[in-house]
């Protein structure tokens, strides 16, 4: 019965945690990450949301416990290593070329695909083979009529949208976005919120999220961490009422 459960699973792990000079930042994690779900990872502030992350994705090194990608240990693997395996990872703060364009900026991220060099020597006719790719991946967050605009001129919500397309560039089976709605309006929200949902067609999505009507939008799965343990699990309307989830909110400053 095991193997069945498992069997649906792309991601887990198993007792993970990490701990800081004594402090226990991520305490004894069991995560369960189904196949073509999207599943998202709440708390209050301080609750290891993004240490989490952190530890996923190979940027930090778990105290304990192990993590599981399609069934492969990847505890210890580097951050490069896990990309190249299908996860793909956006960050909190923006991390796109602010100089370079729209354009630029996707084709740099299928280049990084390829695992050569960026070649910035090379002619535009050898670079002009992502740019069909870049352009398509452009549009699909709705960066088409943006694609020689300098990414650092672009509206916040845009410039999200834009590192979400070079995320995709990787072709990542499992999409980890780290507070994509954060400083947004409810425009660029709603924009985002349709973005992910749109996404998330043929592949798995993790997110961590602040912004909780967009978690109740979005999600299939949502899983509470309180102080660095799972606090609750389960469908958002589920969790939302459980007097525990209230109290830490609460008591993280949230109404």
């Amino acid at each position: 019965m095991e193997n069945a459960v498992d069997a649906g699973l792309i991601l887990r792990t198993e007792g993970l945690s990490k701990q800081f000079r004594g402090l226990r930042a991520v305490d004894d994690v069991s995560l369960r990450i189904r196949r073509g779900s999207i599943h998202a990872l709440i708390g209050p502030n301080g609750a290891g949301k993004t240490t989490c992350f952190n530890l996923l994705t190979g940027f930090l090194a778990p105290t304990g416990g192990r993590i599981f990608y399609k069934e492969r240990d990847i505890t210890r693997l580097p951050p490069a290593e896990v990309a190249r395996l299908g996860l793909g990872r956006s960050f909190q703060i923006s991390s796109i070329f602010a100089r370079a364009t729209v354009l630029e900026n996707i084709r740099l991220a299928l280049q990084r695909k390829r695992g050569d060099s960026f070649d910035f020597y090379r002619s535009d006719r050898a670079l002009g083979a992502y740019e069909v790719e870049a352009e398509k991946l452009a549009g699909m967050v709705g960066l088409q009529d943006h694609l020689q605009a300098p990414a650092g001129a672009l509206p916040y919500g845009r410039r999200r949208a834009l590192e979400i397309a070079t995320t995709l560039a990787l072709d990542p089976e499992l999409l980890l976005l780290d507070e994509p709605s954060s400083g947004m309006g409810q425009e660029d929200v709603e924009r985002i919120t349709d973005l992910i949902r749109s996404v998330a067609v043929g592949r798995t999505v993790l997110i961590v999220e602040h912004n909780l009507p967009m978690v109740a939008s979005l999600s299939d799965c949502v899983t509470v961490l309180a102080r660095g343990s799972v606090l609750a699990e389960g469908r958002y309307a589920d969790v939302a009422a459980d007097d525990k989830v209230v109290e830490a909110y609460i008591g993280g400053g949230y109404a």
